[in-house]
């Protein structure tokens, strides 16, 4: 392979989302080269829908490394969440019960458009297009990646790490061998319908539970709604029409006057977890959704994905600065301490929601463990407080 480009870098960064952007942002903040490898074209990585909630750790790791100014400008900040149960509206001070912590909302494109260009302007090396990435020699000092751009052309970067922020579905995760990784996984036998529309956002985010089942009403943007239906895993996307969907809607929700507007996306979401243990591999260190698979109830997926970067990206510069190993030996344990709280925490938040819809999906024992479960969020300051601090973030 001789033909092949030559470029050494710190860090050989895989995927252009929000984990590996953040990572490549921070890494250049404190000055230490890297180089962002994506196999999508920039429109698309720039225009892709996700979740938009940043808790309140995220927004300090912003502001901590300088790039708050930048990339939360126009963040709606909200301390309130709002239930719906059997139509009747009750209120979480969020803020409040959290000792003034609160996160923001900020739909995950306007942060990928905003990391992206603050990278390319500070002078980063992105490369959007990148086919056929394989990694090798993970297990030495110097390991590389491979892969072709647009014009076909093979490129091989040696770095001293690499990260892989490639998701799921990328090659990082299985460069690691089976018998160095343990696999845990859980389906929790529901499905979500989600759907973007030109609806109004809500005045504040706002979760329903009725006899009709669970739903959710999120903003995303100014004039933008996500909307969430609780369905059968694998359900027949050709089954809901807009019809269906807004009313559906209005009667989980218990707002018969909820305005209808144009339907721009809908998907169903299989409600599953998954985490990978370790999260790394000699020099490979997996970040977001290339280790872990949260649902979305709680909206931690994203912000898993965002600390652990931020614990990645002082844990090399301790390496580079310092010559300090030690943050990158207790990366992965750091980082799943947080996964495996958080995934409790949505799979608690997802019981208590779920089952206290319609008792025929839940049974009638567990439809009246779940209400009274959220019954004490209100009634127990302490069950309040607990929730609003997992909801708002650490501190």
């Amino acid at each position: 392979m001789s033909d092949l480009a030559q470029r050494d870098t710190t860090v050989a960064i895989i995927g252009a989302g929000p984990s590996g952007l953040t990572l490549a942002n921070l890494l250049r903040t404190a000055g230490i080269g890297c180089v962002v490898l994506e196999r999508r074209s920039r429109e698309y990585v720039e225009q892709r829908q996700r979740a938009g909630v940043l808790e309140h750790r995220a927004v300090r790791m912003f502001e901590e490394w300088g790039l708050a100014d930048r990339v939360l400008r126009d963040s709606r900040v909200d301390g309130v969440q709002e239930f719906r149960v059997d139509g009747e509206p009750r209120f979480l001070p969020i803020a409040e019960l959290a000792g003034g912590r609160f996160g923001r909302i900020l739909p995950q494109q306007f942060l990928v458009q905003r990391l992206i260009g603050a990278f390319l302007e500070n002078g980063g090396d992105l490369r959007f297009g990148c086919a056929d990435v394989a990694l090798d020699g993970l297990d030495t000092d110097r390991p590389a990646v491979t892969y072709r751009d647009g014009a076909g052309a093979a490129h091989r970067i040696v770095a001293d790490y690499v990260a892989g922020c490639d998701g799921f579905h990328g090659v990082s995760r299985p460069a690691i061998p089976e018998d160095a990784r343990t696999v845990y996984t859980y389906d929790h036998g529901i499905g979500w319908f989600t759907v973007l529309a030109d609806v109004p956002p809500p005045r504040h985010p706002t979760f329903a539970v009725s006899e009709h089942g669970f739903a959710a009403h999120f903003p995303r943007g100014p004039r933008s709604s996500r909307f969430y239906l609780q369905c059968a895993p694998g359900e027949d996307l050709g089954a809901w029409t807009d019809e269906r969907i807004f009313e559906q809607l209005r009667r989980r929700i218990g707002d018969p006057d909820l305005p209808v507007g144009a339907v721009l996306e809908k998907a169903v979401v299989d409600m599953r977890s998954f985490v990978v243990d370790p999260m790394s591999y000699g020099r490979l260190f997996l970040v977001g959704d290339a280790a872990h698979i949260i649902t979305p109830m709680g909206g931690k997926g994203m912000n898993l994905a965002l600390a652990d970067a931020e614990v990645l990206a002082r844990a090399v510069r301790s390496a580079v600065r310092d010559g300090d190993q030690r943050p990158l030996r207790d990366y992965s344990r750091v980082c799943l301490d947080r996964t495996w709280s958080y995934q409790e925490y949505s799979r608690w938040m997802t019981e208590m929601l779920h089952d206290s819809g319609d008792p025929a999906t839940s049974g009638p024992f567990r439809h009246r463990i779940a209400r009274a479960r959220l019954n004490r969020l209100f009634t127990s300051a302490n069950a309040g407080g607990l929730f609003a601090e997992l909801m708002a973030g650490e501190a």
